[in-house]
């Protein structure tokens, strides 16, 4: 048994779920690695497009793979951005396997929903992107969840830390204590949960960016995989940022994420669809993006500082 076998024996599927490829298919290997997870799962490639020629959107695929190897920043640009319309109008799920190099141009244009972007991945990376893909695309709308990931249900327990800290904040400026309380949930979910208490304790960027010197310091002693929370990292990153005025790109959340590229991408694109995180446009350039947090995000991550020094806890 190869490799593939072993990576896709519990998980291939039959019938076929129907895909296309878009490749250089002038350059060597281009696409393999996405097209030998399709295959290894028992999907079917309907057509292969290059690049370099007008885009055909005739066919109805319910996966669309894209490999940007080799591709030009102009060409990669004013494809990708009907590729991606392709995909909404047939309401399939893409793959993009990328270079680390084309994170913000290519985020600029796709991020979230039904989308798996793969940073320089491996086979094994390919076919668990492709499996989802093939998932997402025979079950009905709506249905398929994907938080049913690990990752997503991490995400899930971080947000709804973050709205009950905020909610218990909003509790303390009520003047009625006697209210009964709503049950906690996720960020998105609230309504009135990002009230900071008046009179918080000031706090800056730099409080910020020494807790996250902190956790970094901590990687160093005991592993850098033993304590990863990017979901953590990347709203510190960003409320660091928000403080000081300063605008963060995709790549530069990456790294902030401390994790792989293509595991922060997954996160940044949960938190976009969860409501944490805004992406914004450079207004000077349509292939950068900016990532941000969003307005109730912002107000819960103040608040939380503002209740953490106040009770002289250590921002952790």
């Amino acid at each position: 048994m190869t490799a593939i076998d072993a990576l896709s024996a519990d998980i291939r599927y039959d019938g076929g779920a129907a895909a296309v490829l878009i490749a250089d298919l002038g350059g060597a290997g281009a696409g393999d690695r996405l097209a030998t997870a399709l295959d290894a799962l028992g999907g079917r490639l309907i057509a292969r497009i290059d690049w370099h020629v007008p885009l055909d959107r005739s066919a109805t695929p319910r996966i669309i793979l894209v490999d940007t190897v080799g591709i030009n920043a102009p060409l990669r640009a004013e494809r990708m951005a009907q590729i991606v319309g392709w995909a909404a109008d047939t309401d399939a799920a893409l793959v993009v396997a990328l270079r680390a190099d084309q994170i913000d141009a290519v985020t600029a244009l796709t991020l979230g929903g039904a989308t798996s972007l793969l940073v320089d991945p491996g086979i094994g990376e390919c076919v668990a992107a492709v499996a989802i893909a093939i998932e997402r695309s025979r079950q009905p709308a709506g249905v398929f969840d994907v938080t049913r990931e690990s990752d997503g249900a991490r995400l899930e327990r971080l947000s709804a830390e973050v709205g009950r800290i905020a909610e218990a904040l909003a509790r303390l400026t009520q003047a009625d204590h006697d209210r009964p309380s709503d049950p906690p949930a996720i960020v998105g979910d609230r309504s009135v949960a990002y009230q900071a208490a008046p009179g918080a304790t000031q706090h800056d960027a730099t409080d910020i960016r020494r807790a996250i010197r902190a956790r970094r310091l901590r990687d160093q002693f005991f592993g850098g995989t033993l304590f990863e929370d990017p979901g953590w990292d990347m709203l510190l990153d960003l409320y660091a940022a928000d403080l000081e005025r300063r605008r963060v790109s995709v790549s530069s959340l990456c790294i902030a994420a401390a994790v792989a590229p293509t595991t922060a991408l997954r996160w940044i694109a949960r938190m976009t669809d969860s409501g944490l995180f805004e992406r914004q446009p450079d207004p000077h350039d349509r292939r950068r993006a900016y990532m941000a947090l969003s307005p109730p995000a912002r107000d819960a991550m103040r608040g939380y500082f503002g209740a953490v020094l106040r009770n002289e806890l250590r921002i952790a």
